[in-house]
């Protein structure tokens, strides 16, 4: 469960800017250290949603199929009955939405994205699929 929590709280995408600076896109939403501001992905998307673009749109569908694992590694700790299959499908799906705004971040002039988050949500359901789906 520890682990599935972890992936939660790491930034999902780093984006680079040419000027320099840097901004953090987490599954509760980013964060720019210089000068410090957050925005929340509620915020975001309630206030922020003039002329979107389509890639930016699948992060919170990459926070739901995140919610979806931690709700499976959750029922397994309490209740003792995951379904490692909705805790893999889950955190691969949101691995898989978090490239896309990676690669969307990264079209832009001037900007490029990494996608830490694809990595650390595929390698988390890397790790439950080998050691518990047996």
């Amino acid at each position: 469960m520890l682990l599935v929590l972890l992936v939660g709280i790491a930034p999902w995408s780093i984006q680079t800017y040419t000027s320099g600076s840097v901004t953090f896109l987490f599954a509760w939403g980013l964060f720019t250290p210089s000068p410090p501001s957050a925005t929340t992905i509620t915020d975001f998307f309630l206030r922020f949603t003039l002329g979107l673009p389509d890639y930016i749109l699948v992060w919170p569908l990459g926070v739901a199929c995140y919610l979806v694992a931690l709700a499976s590694v959750v029922a397994g700790f309490v209740f003792d009955h995951e379904d490692v299959r909705l805790t893999v499908a889950g955190l691969a799906c949101a691995g898989l939405t978090q490239l896309e705004v990676a690669r969307g971040f990264s079209l832009q002039p001037g900007r490029t994205a990494l996608p830490l988050g694809t990595v650390l949500l595929w390698a988390v359901a890397a790790y439950f699929y080998w050691s518990r789906a047996r």
